[in-house]
């Protein structure tokens, strides 16, 4: 095993050297079959010491939901085999989600962070509404509320709710985010170390998007390594425009092979003080866990029309 970032390794500090925080506030997943699961999901993550949690809840008269995943702390969307078939209703969800965070601010009031995503299922308007909707509940943010390859949807959301608005956890460099930077239009940055260039270039998205009071809120799902882990909440100690740090815990086995110093503590994580990104790599126990084909569902409409995941 070696240490992962060697490049700093010598000089004896952390990746990025000086942090402007003493931590990173992370935010994870509650989610359940019903409002009442996602409530009882919610608590244990209170429990934890989670400042921030975003909540997903089943849609009543739909059989699976994206996003409502299988066990508790090791939430994982893919299914094993071939793609797996789900039924989607738009006007469901609208109707579902208000209802899930009048219930968790009755609660659990006023003081926690609550986030939701939308998968990109929505059009403009109806993406507009749920932000309106949603105004007298105050969440940290609605996510990915519409394919973000037509950005300049944001316009029209923007125009109809004060609900903040992230995007971005698939751009892969500055030019795929520079106009909702630049005209506002969105609240929050998602790109990942992973997907946009690195730390580097994730370090000029921040910059640029600081300028326009854009923070950023780095993708964590577990299908990025703990590695990445590492490498995001580097960054995040170091920039000012730090918003908030998706935190999908990895399984007691993928820890195993990554080996970390990052800790989570009292809703904040820090990378720990080890040389480089403070991760190492097992290459032998890695070995013993052979690639498995997995895949995201695919998604109908109730009349069968093909509809985004």
């Amino acid at each position: 095993m070696g240490h992962i970032g060697q490049s700093r390794e010598y000089a004896g500090v952390p990746a990025l050297g000086g942090a402007s925080r003493e931590g990173v506030l992370v935010y994870g997943h509650a989610n359940g079959a019903t409002i009442e699961e996602t409530a009882a999901a919610v608590s244990e993550y209170v429990r934890l010491g989670y400042r921030a949690v975003r909540a997903q809840s089943g849609v009543p008269g739909l059989a699976t939901t994206y996003g409502v995943g299988r066990g508790k702390m090791y939430y994982e969307p893919a299914e094993k085999g071939l793609p797996q078939e789900a039924v989607w209703s738009t006007e469901r969800y609208l109707g579902s989600v208000p209802p899930l965070f009048a219930r968790l601010r009755q609660d659990f009031g006023p003081d926690l962070h609550f986030l939701h995503d939308a998968h990109h299922r929505l059009t403009p308007i109806e993406a507009a509404r749920l932000g309106k909707d949603l105004e007298p509940y105050r969440l940290f943010w609605l996510e990915d509320l519409v394919p973000s390859e037509l950005q300049e949807s944001f316009r029209l959301i923007r125009r109809h709710t004060t609900t903040p608005l992230a995007v971005g956890e698939v751009f892969s460099g500055i030019h795929d985010c520079e106009l909702l930077i630049r005209e506002q239009l969105i609240d929050y940055i998602r790109s990942t170390v992973a997907h946009a260039g690195g730390i580097t270039h994730l370090r000029k998205i921040a910059t640029f998007a600081e300028m326009y009071h854009v923070r950023t809120g780095c993708h964590g799902a577990t299908d990025l390594s703990p590695v990445c882990m590492a490498a995001a909440l580097h960054f995040d100690l170091s920039v000012h425009n730090f918003g908030i740090q998706e935190y999908m815990r990895h399984t007691d086995d993928t820890d195993r092979v990554f080996p970390h110093h990052y800790r989570f503590e009292d809703g904040l994580m820090h990378p720990g003080d080890a040389p480089g990104l403070g991760v190492d790599i097992d290459e032998g126990l890695a070995a013993t866990y052979p690639y498995e084909r997995a895949y995201l569902p695919t998604n109908r409409k109730t009349d069968g029309t093909v509809h985004s995941w």
